[in-house]
């Protein structure tokens, strides 16, 4: 084993993400790799639908754009690139970068991977009888995109054949890191736990500066919010890395927010399921090495699946979402009733017309903690009434739409804000996740235009997990006092569909075993009983001195079907640090916690 390290940098954590990133790892990061990762459902749905129009589109237009000023030094400094900006159109998507880099004189090998889109086997698949892998309903009849995750294999392929530049459809987002590393140091298909900690080291830095400070809970101590460092691992042979970021830039990187993005949007942390390796992360240790540096050690890999999850997207009727203001008396009481009258109009308009009801409406008044339930504390005299609504047939929406503005002669004063005017009556994008064998999908790889052939494992190997270390929970006993869990923890929610995930790291190991006890999983469901609808899962994470808690059906549908405003439960771990934890009132005064209810 030798001590050679690979340097891999992130620079696009979604589409939209500022191009600034791009120059700033070139020009200063010291990378081997440069990775993007630009894809989410709703992103995959709105190239489908940019395709259809035009032939020549279906990807991101930004990955061209950005890149192509930066070739020259990238050729010149040896950093090979690799980003799922594909989309639906990875030959699309190669063609453009091509010509912009003949174009400026530069010679760069691309290679392409394919086999994602599955949408021309909608007819078979149907056919097939497959149903929704979590709430079980019939295969649409109309699909948008329908695309496989695939894993870090065809990647490494392409690199291997001699492609400088990687260009992707739908992948697994930490493949993109994954795929150089086993290039790079010749990761095998059964080296489980090496496959396991690449992947950590790519969900780490796939999510952008995310991982380098940004929505942090201490974001006080965060400097630099407008020059944030972009995330940098540094891996290992062994599969063991460093996470940093790029230097003399903002952020903040220290186990604690390293732990947040491990846990973002992740599941069963002992059966992380990913398309090449099955990941336990519970073991993983974070270790502060250095100024922004953090070493990552501990991931183990459970073998594999044999088959990919396949997300496609369909249209589900149609929805709307409006805000109003109002500053005025009783600002909150008064935006309820607004609601309950928009409401109320627009349903006796239904009936008029002979039109069905609603089949969701969400009434959110932001500023008086809507999103808290019962919870909420605020008194506010200034507050936004939200309201989104979604409907099977669209003349009802046009209706709810222009219904809206009336409201401001009619009902409250000091009823204003139409800054958006009539709200946009768009279809509404549902998600419909199965499982497809790997045998079954045709994954391709082509450099410069020539197939490469490329092998799959696809057999499914399930290894047993090792015994987890007893996880204690400890009751602060009589002599107790009541803290804020943001003073013991840190904390950070995601979504996957309609599943929210909330990530609990204690600040120091010993206060794990009092939130273990208070934060049981009934009392996370009774906290957010005025969301989720479904069970709530706890996890232990040993390693990291942490929680994991999912939240079952608590986002009105999932992010892309949801009219609420958190669709995606991004506020929902902050919202949980706002609890009360007993401790001792010994451990309290040792460490300066404020008491902040009775005992």
């Amino acid at each position: 084993m030798t001590d050679r390290k690979l340097r891999i940098g992130c620079a696009s954590g979604f589409w939209g993400d500022t191009p600034e990133a791009v120059g700033q790892l070139v020009s200063r990061g010291e990378i081997d790799y440069l990775v993007f990762d630009y894809l989410a459902e709703v992103t995959m749905s709105l190239m489908a639908r940019a395709r259809a129009k035009s032939p020549e589109a279906g990807f991101a237009p930004d990955f061209v754009k950005a890149l192509t000023p930066l070739l020259a030094e990238i050729k010149r400094k040896g950093i090979k690139v690799v980003a799922n900006a594909g989309g639906v159109n990875p030959r699309g998507c190669r063609d453009a970068l091509a010509k912009a880099a003949e174009a400026a004189g530069i010679d760069i090998s691309i290679g392409v991977v394919l086999g994602d889109d599955l949408l021309d086997q909608a007819d078979e698949i149907r056919a097939s009888g497959v149903t929704e892998m979590f709430s079980g309903t019939a295969f649409p009849d109309e699909i948008w995109s329908m695309n496989a995750y695939l894993g870090a294999r065809p990647i490494a392929t392409a690199l291997d054949a001699g492609a400088e530049i990687v260009i992707t459809g739908r992948c697994a987002d930490s493949a993109v890191a994954l795929g150089p590393l086993m290039h790079e140091f010749g990761w095998k298909d059964d080296d489980w736990d090496k496959l396991s900690q690449g992947s950590l080291a790519g969900h780490l830095i796939e999510c952008g500066p995310q991982g380098t400070g940004g929505n942090f809970t201490d974001w006080q101590d965060v400097p630099g919010w407008d020059d944030m460092g972009m995330p940098i691992v540094e891996v290992a042979g062994d599969g063991s890395f460093v996470m940093t970021k790029t230097a003399d830039t903002g952020g903040l990187v220290v186990p604690g927010s390293v732990g947040e993005q491990m846990l973002y949007e992740i599941g069963d942390p002992r059966g992380y399921l990913l398309p090449d390796v099955i990941c336990d992360w519970s073991e993983v240790t974070l270790e502060q090495v250095g100024p922004d540096r953090v070493l990552v050690k501990g991931g183990k890999g459970l073998g594999r699946t044999g088959s990919y999850k396949v997300s496609a997207t369909h249209a589900d009727g149609w929805r709307a979402v409006s805000t109003l203001t109002l500053a005025a008396i009783d600002a909150p009481a008064k935006a309820e009733r607004v609601g309950e009258a928009i409401l109320t109009r627009c349903r006796r308009i239904f009936r008029d017309k002979n039109l069905g009801d609603f089949r969701q409406v969400s009434v959110e008044v932001l500023g008086a903690e809507a999103a808290y339930g019962p919870n909420a504390r605020a008194q506010t005299r200034e507050v936004v009434l939200k309201i989104g609504a979604v409907h099977d047939d669209r003349h009802a929406m046009n209706v709810f739409a222009s219904e809206i503005a009336p409201m401001a002669i009619s009902t409250a004063q000091g009823l204003t804000g139409f800054f958006a005017g009539r709200p946009k009556v768009q279809p509404l994008v549902r998600l419909f996740s199965f499982l497809q064998l790997k045998a079954d999908t045709p994954v391709a790889v082509e450099v410069d235009g020539k197939e490469v052939p490329v092998t799959i494992a696809d057999e499914a190997v399930r290894l047993d997990p090792p015994a987890l270390p007893s996880v204690e929970s400890r009751e602060a006993g009589s002599d107790a006092v009541n803290v804020r869990l943001v003073d013991l923890a840190w904390g950070r929610s995601g979504d996957k569909g309609d599943i929210a995930n909330i990530a609990i790291l204690a600040r120091k190991p010993d206060y794990l075993p009092y939130i273990r006890s208070a934060l049981t999983e009934e009392t996370v469901k009774s906290y957010f009983a005025h969301l989720c609808e479904g069970p709530v899962e706890r996890f232990d994470l040993p390693g990291s001195h942490s929680l994991n808690f999912l939240l079952h059906e608590s986002l009105g549908g999932g992010g892309i079907a949801s009219v609420r405003i958190d669709p995606q439960g991004k506020g929902f771990a902050q919202m949980l640090l706002d609890i009360e934890i007993p401790v001792p009132t010994d451990l309290a005064a040792r460490d300066g916690l404020t008491a902040s209810g009775s005992s």
